[in-house]
């Protein structure tokens, strides 16, 4: 199983566990959850995004030169 499936897993568990407690775990786990939602977010748009992470010019392809851009 992958380390990122595991992760899910325990985010929706401590979700499920943390229903109705009233001792703050349940907004502890919310905003955990959301945590990785934004890594997985961020890690996908540094994929897609055609100016890089930064906004700058896009990646270069392997072997790619700059100067050709």
């Amino acid at each position: 199983m992958s380390e990122d499936t595991e992760k899910h897993r325990a985010l929706l568990s401590a979700l499920r566990d943390a229903g109705g407690k009233g001792d703050g775990s349940f907004e502890q786990a919310v905003t955990n959850a959301f945590e990785h939602v934004f890594e997985h977010l961020g890690r996908l748009n540094d994929h897609v995004a055609l100016g890089g992470p930064d906004g700058g010019d896009p990646h270069l392809k392997p072997g790619e030169s700059p100067t050709l851009r």
